[in-house]
This record gives C-alpha cells, sequence and structure tokens, in this order.
C-alpha cells in the first residue's frame, strides 16, 4: 500500500516561497496520478495542483495558478509543490494524495492514498 509523506511545511513570511515534496519511500507511486490539496482552518479541503503519471498536464486551482508549480521526479518516487510569493491566505495543511488511475482528480474522491499533511503558515 502506498503511504505518502508530506514535508517542507513552515512558517514564512508573505512574499516568500516554499517547497513541499511527497514520497513514498517503500513503493513506487510513479505510475499514478497525484493531487495537492489544502485545508485552511474552518474551511473545506479544497484543490490545489495536480499532475499526470507522466508529469504531463499539470493543472492548478485559479488561486494559485502562475504563482505554484506541480512537477515531479520518477526516479526518486517523489512529487513537489514549488509556492512562490506566497500569501496569508495560502495558510493551511497542505495535503498530496494518489490516485489508482495515472490521471489526476481535482475531486477528493478521486484519490485512494493520502498523507497526514504539513502545516503552512504565512504571515503578513
Amino acid at each position: 500500500q502506498v503511504q505518502l509523506v508530506e514535508s517542507g511545511g513552515g512558517l514564512v513570511q508573505a512574499g516568500t516561497s516554499l517547497k513541499l515534496s511527497c514520497a513514498d519511500s517503500r513503493r513506487t507511486f510513479s505510475n499514478n496520478g497525484v493531487g495537492w490539496f489544502r485545508q485552511a482552518p474552518g474551511k473545506e479541503r479544497e484543490f490545489v495542483a495536480g499532475i499526470m503519471w507522466n508529469g504531463g498536464s499539470p493543472s492548478y486551482a485559479d488561486s494559485v495558478k502562475d504563482r505554484f508549480t506541480i512537477s515531479r521526479d520518477r526516479s526518486k518516487n517523489t512529487v513537489f509543490l514549488q509556492m512562490n510569493n506566497l500569501r496569508p491566505e495560502d495558510t493551511a495543511v497542505y495535503y498530496c494524495a494518489a490516485s489508482l488511475r495515472a490521471s489526476y482528480s481535482r475531486s477528493e474522491s478521486g484519490y485512494r492514498y493520502w498523507g497526514q499533511g504539513t502545516q503552512v503558515t504565512v504571515s503578513s
């Protein structure tokens, strides 16, 4: 079973950058579509970005487009989320999720495996 672990979160100031990683050291998910989601306090979890198994067709939520970049290194079994020009409204717990399919989904229901999340806090 895929067990995803996110890392790279932290407390940063607005306008700065963070790079999140999502990996499974024991089992490959290189053939699975992957999505990043986030959940802010008091809000529902929302789609942030998704990428296909081969790194193709990345997609983003409008709120992060042109600031965030999703990528993957299949040889390292890792998916990344580069977050630039962070804003206080980006504060949330960020989760990565792996689909059973080669493609990704904008819906939580499209994913079988989830990480435990990593906290990102952006101060103004």
